[in-house]
């Protein structure tokens, strides 16, 4: 099935670190780059910068969760992107069109995706980031998106690598079934079924990924991420899972939803393992000269 990338660029004012104006400076944010104006959703990217002495040159694509019904923005998105930020990464969280609540098809998150990652890479000497270290980092349904951009992509598009957390990566048996009703309707053709259930698709040039589930995940079956891991393997791909033994959904009982809770369980421990992993796969490089 061919997804077409068919969405405008409109640049909203691009500015460089330090120059971003009153309300960007209050939180921390770049402006936003808005993707399509036309869509009611108005997809966009918006983009966290480290500061240049601490920039790594790395740069993740942050696709929040909500079960393609709504987005959390905050801990799963902007709380994520500048927790990354200060540690050198670039975090450039992407609001993406929902299908059934802005009457957008199937295919709108994952266009929307492709294209963030072809706006990131054209602006990389301006954003200080290399256009070869664009990794994409998603939470559950969000997670859905990373792993779908990481196996449905062409050579513009595919990221470097993914993070995946508590991520919904199959439409079909241990799927989830809101996340599949929002994004397919209530009775899905068994073909976009298969098409949306990343653990098929997996292949050599799939990017190596980095998984993180809860064991006790009462919302998103940790079979999302095991099963996905062992096709990456299967598939030779460089893959690291953590299956932790509690935190439910949301990694609740550690470090909140994303990043930024209250830390209670080991699981919380995850973004420092994410960063331990991209460290030893040389994706924190410094920013070439």
């Amino acid at each position: 099935m061919n997804l077409p990338i068919a969405l405008g660029l409109i640049l909203a004012g691009l500015l460089s670190a330090g120059q971003a104006s009153a309300a960007d400076a209050l939180s921390g944010r770049q402006p936003d780059i808005i993707l399509d104006q036309a869509q009611p959703a108005q997809p966009s990217l918006t983009a966290h910068l480290p500061a240049p002495g601490k920039a790594t040159g790395a740069a993740i694509i942050i696709c929040p969760g909500g079960g393609y019904g709504g987005l959390t923005m905050g801990s799963e998105g902007h709380d994520t992107a500048a927790w990354f930020a200060e540690r050198g990464v670039a975090g450039l969280v992407l609001t993406y069109r929902l299908p059934v609540a802005h009457g957008a098809d199937h295919g709108a998150p994952l266009e929307d995706a492709h294209h963030a990652i072809t706006v990131a890479r054209a602006h990389a000497a301006a954003w200080g980031i290399d256009a070869h270290r664009l990794g994409i980092l998603g939470y559950s349904a969000g997670g859905h998106l990373a792993a779908t951009a990481g196996t449905h992509f062409d050579a513009a598009t595919r990221p470097d690598f993914m993070l995946l957390i508590y991520p919904v990566v199959t439409m079909g048996e241990h799927g989830h079934g809101g996340s599949r009703a929002n994004l397919l309707g209530p009775h899905p053709d068994p073909a976009l079924v298969a098409f949306y259930s990343n653990e098929l698709h997996v292949t050599k040039d799939t990017p190596p990924a980095f998984l993180v589930h809860a064991n006790d995940d009462h919302g998103v079956s940790p079979l999302n991420s095991v099963n996905f891991y062992l096709a990456l393997q299967a598939a030779g791909v460089p893959a690291e899972l953590h299956v932790y033994e509690t935190g439910d959904h949301g990694m609740k009982s550690g470090a909140g939803y994303g990043i930024g809770g209250p830390t209670k369980n080991i699981a919380s421990s995850w973004p420092e393992r994410a960063m331990e992993w991209m460290r030893q796969r040389g994706v924190l490089g410094q920013v070439a000269p």
